[in-house]
């Protein structure tokens, strides 16, 4: 699978622990703010919970650390989607250090796409569904 959406995130000296490297938790924070800039890409507004269709619940996170990065590293995180079901979707990462030219990290996200009202499961809509295809036409 695709990985088509690219952004370059530097590691904030707030996101390091006290050894200097950067917060095993804070991988995660990156790759779900570069997933983001993809959503929003594909014209899924996270800040407007009122544009959007439904919400989603992010309801598994998944991740494999496999190099070290520190405080003022350049990370480039690479996302996109792995896999669309009716309700729900996955969605992949990579974390690649600039500094060291090493993989970093790896994983993937679950998201369950919801009623705003119900709060139960509904399918992906069909607009972001197009518009995932689109990029990533391996989806269809």
């Amino acid at each position: 699978m695709s990985l088509p959406y690219t952004t370059v995130m530097k590691v904030r000296y707030r996101d390091a622990d006290l050894q200097g490297h950067l917060y095993f938790a804070n991988y995660l924070v990156l790759a779900d703010e570069a997933l983001s800039g993809y959503w929003s890409s594909l014209g899924w507004s996270i800040q407007d919970t009122e544009s959007v269709p439904s919400l989603t619940f992010t309801v598994n996170a998944n991740i494999d650390w496999l190099s070290e990065c520190l405080a003022f590293d350049d990370i480039e995180v690479r996302v996109g989607f792995s896999r669309l079901g009716n309700s729900s979707a996955d969605t992949r990462f990579e974390l690649h250090n600039l500094r060291t030219g090493e993989l970093a990290a790896k994983g993937h996200f679950t998201h369950v796409f919801v009623d705003k009202s119900t709060r139960s499961s509904c399918p992906i809509p069909q607009g972001f569904r197009a518009a995932i295809i689109a990029r990533q036409p391996e989806l269809a």
